[in-house]
C-alpha cells in the first residue's frame, strides 16, 4: 500500500450547486436535476450504490474537466465537489463505502482508495500490465466492482489474457490475491448481508454464478431454459437469499442461490430493475418500447408509472431477440444514455441518467410526495 502524491489542481474544487425542479410531464411528479454542466454526467452503474448509508454526498461521475472524474453532491448545501483530477480512471469501477468514508475505483492498472474528507488517494495494489477488461462496452467490459456490506472486501475482476481473474482486496491492509479464475467475470456484487457471498456474471450463455469469498465454491443456481432465453441485469433482494433478474423481455424473476427454486416477481417488461433497501419494492427503465421510469411491488407484480426520461437508450441490440448464441456481437450502447435507476438508502427518492437535453445529467425522482 502506497500513498500518492499531492492533489493536483482541480481536485477540491467546488462548484455552485446547478440543481433545478420541476414536475414530470406525464406523472407529475416532483423531479430535481442534479447537474446542468454541457457535458456527460452519470450515476455509479444500478446495482451500485450512490449514496453512503447516512447519505452525506451522491457520488457522480463528471466530464466536465475533459475526461472523466469523481465528483460529489453535497447533500447540505447541493454543491459540487470534484474528487479527482485523473487521465486514467475507470469510471465503471466506482464504489462509494457504506460508511460514507472512501470511495473505491480503478484506475490504471492499480486499485484505489480515496478519503472523502482529505480527498488524498491511496493505492490498494496493483496488478501489474494487464487488460483490466474485456474489449467493449457491456457486461465485464464495463468494470464494475463489489464491495463487501462491512466495507472490508472489494472484490475486483481483472482481465488477464484469455482469463479473469477475481481478485480480493483487504481496504483496511491493502493488497489482493487471485480467489478465483474464469473464463469471465461480470458485474460482481456481494451479498447484502453476507461478506462470504458473491454473485458474479458468467458468459451471456450461462450468466448466473455465485462464489465463496475464497473461491471454494463456485455454483451455477440458474442456467437458462432455452437458447432463445436472455438473462441479464441481476440484484440481490435484502434480506433474503434470492437474487433477481431480468428474464428479457418478459418480466423479472427471483431464484434462491441456495436451492435453485426460482419465482416470478413481474410480469412486466423491466430492462435495468434495482430493489429498494425493503426488498419490497423494485423501479426499472424500459425500452423497445421507452415507457419511462415505473415502480414495482414485488409482493403483487404490479408496476406503476414514476417519471419518464426521455433517455436515448442507446443500444438497437436489445430491440431483437438473444444475439450472443453465437459468440460476441459488436454492439453501440454507451451506458450514460441508460437511466439505470436507483434507490436511495431511505427508499424515498430514485436517481437515474437522462440524455434528454443533448448531455446526460443526473436527476432525482420523489416517490413520497404526492404528483402535481
Amino acid at each position: 500500500m502506497s500513498a500518492a502524491g499531492p492533489p493536483r489542481a482541480g481536485k477540491g474544487q467546488r462548484w455552485p450547486r446547478e440543481s433545478a425542479e420541476f414536475n414530470d410531464p406525464v406523472t407529475g411528479r416532483p423531479v430535481r436535476r442534479i447537474t446542468a454542466h454541457p457535458s456527460i454526467h452519470h450515476h455509479p452503474f444500478f446495482f451500485v450504490p450512490c449514496f453512503d448509508r447516512a447519505m452525506q454526498r451522491l457520488i457522480l461521475v463528471s466530464h466536465r474537466t475533459g475526461r472523466a472524474q469523481l465528483f460529489a453532491e453535497d447533500q447540505l448545501n447541493g454543491e459540487l465537489v470534484q474528487l479527482t483530477d485523473r487521465d486514467d480512471l475507470a469510471e465503471w469501477s466506482i464504489h462509494p463505502s457504506y460508511d460514507g468514508r472512501h470511495v473505491f475505483f480503478t484506475a490504471g492498472t492499480s486499485a484505489w482508495k480515496l478519503d472523502l474528507d482529505t480527498l488524498q488517494e491511496t493505492e490498494l495494489t496493483g496488478f501489474g500490465q494487464v487488460a483490466m477488461r474485456e474489449r467493449g462496452m457491456v457486461g465485464a467490459t464495463m468494470g464494475t466492482t463489489a464491495l463487501s456490506h462491512d466495507d472490508r472486501w472489494w472484490a475486483v475482476p481483472v482481465r488477464s489474457g484469455p482469463i479473469t481473474c477475481f481478485h480480493l482486496i483487504d481496504t483496511e491492509r491493502g493488497g489482493s490475491r487471485v480467489f478465483l479464475e474464469r473464463d469471465t467475470i461480470g458485474h460482481p456484487q456481494f451479498h447484502p448481508d453476507d461478506s462470504n457471498l458473491i454473485f458474479f456474471a458468467g458468459p451471456l450463455t450461462n450468466r448466473i454464478w455465485c462464489t465463496t469469498r475464497d473461491g471454494g465454491n463456485v455454483w451455477n443456481p440458474y442456467p437458462r431454459n432455452d437458447l432463445l432465453q436472455w438473462i441479464t441485469h441481476e440484484m440481490w433482494i435484502p434480506g433474503t437469499r434470492e437474487l433477481a433478474f431480468v428474464d428479457w423481455p418478459n418480466g423479472m424473476r427471483a431464484v434462491n442461490v441456495d436451492t435453485g427454486a426460482c419465482r416470478w416477481l413481474t410480469r412486466f417488461p423491466a430492462w435495468h430493475a434495482a430493489i429498494d433497501p425493503s426488498g419490497q419494492r423494485a423501479v426499472c427503465d424500459t425500452t423497445f418500447p421507452d415507457r419511462g421510469i415505473h415502480l414495482i411491488d414485488l409482493n403483487t407484480g404490479v408496476a406503476r408509472p414514476l417519471c419518464t426520461p426521455g433517455s436515448s437508450n442507446a443500444g438497437s441490440h436489445w430491440g431483437g431477440p438473444f444475439p450472443y448464441n453465437n459468440g460476441p456481437v459488436e454492439v453501440y450502447a454507451p451506458q450514460h444514455t441508460h437511466p439505470h435507476p436507483r434507490f436511495s438508502p431511505d427508499g424515498r427518492r430514485v436517481i437515474y441518467t437522462s440524455d434528454a437535453d443533448g448531455y446526460a445529467q443526473l436527476y432525482e425522482c420523489d416517490i413520497d410526495e404526492e404528483p402535481a
